[in-house]
């Protein structure tokens, strides 16, 4: 059973979050279009052993919608202003999609306050994208959500969602997480959010913002990274070169599962994840350190993968 969502103002906008167990705190950032209750399948087991704190991000869920900034950027300080109303210094990240690039964005800007990294299907890795996702920016796609929420529209996507999976296709594995999130859009503010904050991090070509030139700063961060090696929004490649990239880090694919592997086997996802909780340290940083990393030869850096082939 879920957590029932809590409420605070920042800023003069309302933000829902998730908040239940005890003992070191876990923030679970969920994608885009999505909400905390995504993470339903794992929530109570982890907070079992964790204070689980799930965010709504702005524009999402039953967080406030306004005409407002929804980069990956102000995501990040949002997650940060929201800790601190709760008191909360130091964490551990999850980030799913969207979220993993919140996630990377948070221990970039605030290292001092990261404890761990875990990024799960994360954007940010490279400009790959489904098809889906960059078709979602063009112009008239808010109407084309629209249209696919009528009752006509929803039974005959229905159909071909039926079709995707029982060919056995990537697609058809992550298309009913897919559609729960344009159910999850239910007005036009919710439509026009998930539109400004796809496009902050997507056109046409594919993803626009990459944390790749920035990955050599997580030395001595703990880094978790989980796949699905049937991911049809986010694809696995991008796993490997994030390995590639964050010295250091651990690697886990799912096999058989798409882009939301705590959905597919739960069970082996928080098991996996308190293991590398169990058997990391949490990151220590300092000045110093950040100066001396900044200051490395190009040539010493892990080389960022050329992109083209991917768009």
């Amino acid at each position: 059973m879920v957590a029932d969502l809590q409420f605070r103002t920042v800023h003069g906008y309302r933000r829902a979050f998730r908040m239940v167990g005890s003992g070191p705190p876990l923030v679970l950032v969920h994608g885009i279009g999505d909400s905390s209750a995504t993470w339903e399948p794992v929530l109570d087991e982890l907070a079992q052993r964790h204070t689980v704190i799930a965010p709504d991000l702005l524009g999402h869920g039953a967080s406030a919608k306004p005409r407002a900034d929804y980069s990956v950027a102000a995501y990040a300080n949002g997650v940060r202003d929201l800790l601190g109303v709760l008191d909360v210094d130091r964490v551990t990240l999850v980030g799913h999609s969207l979220g993993g690039g919140v996630a990377m964005q948070f221990a970039y800007q605030y290292p001092e306050r990261t404890e761990r990294l875990v990024l799960v299907g994360s954007g940010g890795a490279g400009s790959g994208v489904s098809p889906v996702l960059r078709a979602a920016t063009l112009p008239g796609a808010t109407m084309l959500l629209a249209l696919l929420r009528l009752p006509t529209a929803r039974w005959q996507v229905g159909q071909v969602v039926a079709l995707l999976r029982a060919l056995g296709t990537d697609l058809g594995q992550d298309a009913p997480d897919l559609l729960r999130v344009v159910d999850a859009l239910p007005d036009a503010t919710a439509r026009a959010a998930f539109t400004r904050t796809l496009r902050s991090v997507v056109d046409w070509r594919g993803q626009v913002v990459t944390m790749l030139d920035r990955c050599y700063l997580t030395l001595g961060m703990p880094t978790l990274l989980i796949w699905g090696d049937r991911d049809a929004v986010v694809p696995v490649t991008h796993a490997y070169d994030a390995h590639a990239a964050m010295p250091g880090s651990r690697l886990e694919i799912f096999a058989d599962a798409g882009h939301f592997p705590f959905h597919t086997d739960p069970t082996r996802f928080v098991r996996v994840l308190e293991n590398f909780l169990a058997t990391t340290d949490p990151a220590t940083w300092n000045a110093e350190q950040w100066r001396r990393l900044l200051r490395r030869p190009t040539s010493t850096l892990a080389p960022v993968p050329d992109e083209r082939s991917a768009v």
